[in-house]
C-alpha cells in the first residue's frame, strides 16, 4: 500500500529530519486528497489538454502563513510523492517570466490573444502546477495572472501554491489594484485557502545563535556560508531566479525556497535602483551576500547601491547573511558618503541579531 503524506511526514519526524508540528500535520489531508485525485489516469477529450477535465475534481490549494512555518517543506513532500509525470514545481516569479516570454513569441505570430496559446501549452504539459512563494509585485503580472489561472483551471490543471500572504493581501497597494480584485475572488472561489498557523518560524530557528556576518571574506567565511546554505536549503544547489521589474530582468544567481545567494558585484556592480532592490526584498526571505569589499570614492556608485540594497532588506525584514572585507563600521571609513554610511553600518549590526526578521509578514 502506498504510504500517505501523513505516513511520509511521520517517518521524517521519526528519523529526526523534521520537528513534529501539529499545524503542519493538519494540512496533509488536504494535500493527500489532491494527490489521490491526480494519481488517477486523466480523462482526455478530443482536443487533448484543454478538454481533459473530469466532471468532478478538487479545487486547487492556496497555503499561506508566516515566513519559515514549513510551507515549502510541505509543498516539496507533496510534489515528490505525487506519482504522475505531468507535474511541475516552480517558483512563481520564474513561471511568470516564462509566461511573458511565451506571450512575446505569440505576438510575433500575430495572434489576437497572446495568452491563450501559452496557457494551452502549459495545460498540455502538466496536470499539477505547484508554485512556491506566490506574490504579485509587478503590474504586468497583475494584469494577466487572473486570466491565466482561469484558463489553467478550466483545462483541469490543479494549482497548489504557497504564499506569505492571504489572497486579500496580494498586490496590496499596487497600481490599478481594483483591476486585480476579480483575481482574488477567483482564488477564493476556485481554490481552498488554508492558513498554516504554526507558531514556530523554523527558518529563523535554524539561524538562532548562528554567526551571520563574516569578515574577512576568506575561505573560512566561504566554508561557513556554504554550511548555512546547505542547512537552509536542505542541500539543494539552487537555480537562478529572474524578477521582472519595470520591463527589465533582475536576476539572483542562486535561489531555493525563498533563500537567495549572490555576490556583491552581482547586485551592486550593475546599474540597479530602488525598485530592483525592493523587488528582491519582496521575493526572498533570506539573502546571502558574499564578498562585500572595502568601500570608498573609488567605488562610490557601487557603495550607493549597497546602501540602497541594505535599506530595502532592512525595511522588508529580510534575513541577511554576509561576508565582507571588514566589520560594518570599517567598511566605508573615508571619502564622500562615509558619514552617511554610519546608518548602514548600524543597520548591518542590527540585522545580525538572532531574532532579526522574526516579526516579518
Amino acid at each position: 500500500m502506498t504510504p500517505s503524506l501523513t505516513d511520509l511526514y511521520d517517518a521524517r519526524v521519526a528519523q529526526g529530519d523534521i520537528h513534529p508540528d501539529a499545524a503542519q500535520r493538519a494540512v496533509l489531508p488536504a494535500l493527500q486528497a489532491r494527490r489521490a485525485y491526480l494519481e488517477q489516469p486523466p480523462k482526455k477529450g478530443l482536443l487533448g489538454g484543454l478538454l481533459r477535465k473530469p466532471a468532478e475534481g478538487p479545487k486547487g490549494l492556496y497555503l499561506w502563513g508566516g515566513v519559515g512555518r514549513g510551507k515549502s517543506m510541505l509543498m516539496d513532500l507533496f510534489h515528490e510523492a505525487a506519482d504522475l509525470p505531468e507535474k511541475r514545481r516552480v517558483h512563481f516569479h520564474a513561471f511568470m517570466q516564462e509566461i511573458h516570454a511565451g506571450m512575446h513569441e505569440a505576438r510575433k505570430k500575430g495572434v489576437d490573444d497572446a495568452l491563450a496559446p501559452v496557457a494551452a501549452r502549459v495545460a498540455r504539459q502538466v496536470r499539477l502546477l505547484a508554485f512556491d512563494e506566490m506574490q504579485i509585485t509587478d503590474i504586468t503580472d497583475a494584469m494577466i495572472v487572473g486570466r491565466l489561472f482561469e484558463m489553467l483551471m478550466e483545462a483541469g490543471v490543479i494549482i497548489v501554491t504557497t504564499s506569505n500572504r492571504p489572497p486579500e493581501d496580494l498586490y496590496k497597494d499596487g497600481l490599478n489594484r481594483t483591476l486585480f480584485v476579480p483575481f482574488i475572488d477567483l482564488l477564493r472561489a476556485q481554490m481552498e485557502v488554508i492558513e498554516l498557523k504554526s507558531e514556530t518560524d523554523y527558518r529563523q530557528h535554524r539561524l538562532t545563535g548562528a554567526q551571520v556576518y563574516f569578515h574577512p571574506a576568506d575561505a573560512g567565511a566561504r566554508t561557513a556560508i556554504d554550511g548555512l546554505w546547505t542547512e537552509l536549503t536542505g542541500g539543494d544547489k539552487g537555480e537562478p531566479l529572474f524578477l521582472s521589474v519595470q520591463g527589465r530582468d533582475v536576476d539572483l544567481p542562486w535561489h531555493h525556497n525563498g533563500v537567495a545567494r549572490a555576490g556583491f558585484w552581482d547586485l551592486c556592480g550593475r546599474p540597479l535602483g530602488p525598485a530592483d532592490y525592493l523587488a528582491i526584498a519582496a521575493a526572498v526571505r533570506v539573502l546571502i551576500l558574499e564578498e562585500i569589499p572595502l568601500l570608498s570614492a573609488s567605488n562610490y556608485n557601487e557603495a550607493k547601491r549597497f546602501v540602497t540594497l541594505i535599506d530595502a532588506l532592512y525595511e522588508g525584514k529580510v534575513r541577511l547573511i554576509a561576508s565582507a572585507a571588514e566589520q560594518p563600521e570599517r567598511l566605508y571609513i573615508e571619502g564622500a558618503g562615509s558619514f552617511e554610511f554610519e546608518r548602514t553600518a548600524s543597520r548591518l549590526r542590527e540585522m545580525q541579531a538572532s531574532d532579526w526578521g522574526a516579526e516579518a509578514r
